[in-house]
């Protein structure tokens, strides 16, 4: 399944769903690609990227992905919220090798009151490759690490953005 680049927008006002609606953006349509090339620091011996590297280029990809949506990690912790991994699924399909340019695709596929789920996909650009395709659910927490709600204008953004399978 491709999936088209849709850019969702900044901060501020303007970022609801009605206004993501009106500029064209759907869910079946928002997700964010992020490229980056695999540096020699992230691979071993043989040049074959270490597994646990995809997570931080995952994570790099949903932090983009929030951006654009208009929902900012640093706004959400100066509320006093944090939104932790509490999953991750990995499936690799094939290696990662030293100077490959990789495009990590994020995307929300379920939003909740206090959990995120985000699917990836990470592929090869010279040759489209797939790579591995990852899940991570995040929770929302409070400063005392319990459990909360996440903010009704930051849950109305990511929810108008959720894509269905």
């Amino acid at each position: 399944l491709r999936r088209r680049e849709v850019h969702a927008g900044g901060t501020g006002p303007g970022q609801g769903p009605r206004d993501l609606a009106r500029r064209g953006v759907t869910a079946e349509a928002v997700t964010t690609p992020v490229e980056l090339r695999v540096r020699y620091s992230e691979t071993d011996q043989m040049g074959v990227a270490y597994h646990a590297h995809y997570l931080a280029w995952c994570e790099l990809a949903r932090t983009e992905h929030m951006r654009r949506l208009g929902v900012r990690y640093r706004d959400l912790e100066e509320r006093g919220l944090k939104l932790t991994v509490a999953e991750v699924h990995v499936r690799y399909a094939r290696p990662a090798r030293y100077d490959d340019l990789l495009r990590v695709t994020a995307w929300l596929s379920d939003v909740g009151s206090r959990k995120v789920v985000f699917q990836y996909r990470v592929e090869r650009v010279d040759d489209a490759a797939l790579l591995a395709t990852a899940e991570t659910a995040l929770v929302s927490l409070d400063q005392s690490n319990r459990p909360t709600r996440i903010p009704a204008e930051a849950l109305a953004i990511m929810e108008s953005a959720v894509q269905r399978a």
